[in-house]
């Protein structure tokens, strides 16, 4: 099993940021391909946004209100597969480097 982690993508012609308007999703919640994870604001619509990936949410790394760069990791999800794992909830992360937000997690 491994964590994918979810990038925000540029959804639009030169947009570079988005604000996590409302998650549809929460840890713990098993999530299929193309299932709506998010719903996010950029400077010219609301947008949903679907999963790339079939497994179980992991961790929400973006809080609803949070404006967040295009290209950030928004979620953690972990899929069965052989692919390289991001650390998961329960283990210590990596240093974030500066002006980096630490993982948000949801109740």
């Amino acid at each position: 099993m491994s964590v994918q982690q979810f990038r925000l993508p540029d959804v639009g012609e030169g947009l570079t940021e988005a604000e996590i308007v409302t998650w549809r999703v929460a840890p713990g919640d098993p999530v299929r391909l193309n299932d709506v994870l998010v719903d996010i604001e950029t400077a010219k619509a609301v947008v949903e946004l679907p999963s790339p990936y079939a497994g179980v949410v992991d961790r929400l790394l973006a809080e609803e209100g949070q404006t967040v760069d295009v290209g950030s990791p928004i979620i953690a999800i972990r899929t069965a597969g052989d692919g390289p794992a991001a650390p998961a909830a329960d283990e210590p992360a990596a240093a974030t480097p500066a002006g980096d937000e630490p993982a948000v997690e949801r109740t």
